[in-house]
């Protein structure tokens, strides 16, 4: 397993991302990571490999990845889009992390704008690994 890619990252970022491809845990399916830009989306990426996570980077209406989904996490780049892409994301049958730097000035607190997109968590950015990790496994880790 490890991290595959839809998108075709810069010569740097694929090097991050095969490092990060190096340990992997036994989880049923993928996080599918959607970031439009490719450093945060391979800082992600790798990240979560490093956790013993599968990864695969890629954009909304990808397929999704042998072994399915079994987390979502995407940039939203304005809340009042935020809805549609749910909607989308939605198709993957997976819990939904959404990462982003305007819910702060957009929507408040992030327990309320998760409530209020109807996804399972938001968490603003900027943040560090560790509270990337820490949504994740709130999300997925058994208990």
């Amino acid at each position: 397993m490890g991290i595959t890619s839809g998108a075709r990252p810069a010569g740097r970022l694929k090097r991050c991302l095969g490092r990060a491809a190096e340990r992997t845990v036994d989880r049923k399916g993928h996080i599918l990571v959607v970031e439009t830009d490719d450093l945060i989306r391979g800082l992600l990426a790798r990240w979560l490999g490093e956790a013993g996570h599968p990864v695969h980077a890629g954009a909304v209406g990808d397929p999704a990845p042998e072994g399915g989904v079994r987390l979502v996490i995407a940039d939203v780049a304005s809340p009042r889009r935020a809805g549609s892409l749910v909607a989308s994301l939605r198709a993957y049958q997976a819990p939904i992390l959404i990462v982003s730097g305007r819910f702060r000035r957009g929507l408040g607190a992030s327990a309320a704008a998760a409530r209020q997109l109807g996804v399972e968590g938001v968490l603003p950015k900027p943040f560090t690994r560790s509270e990337l990790l820490a949504a994740v496994g709130e999300i997925i880790e058994d208990p």
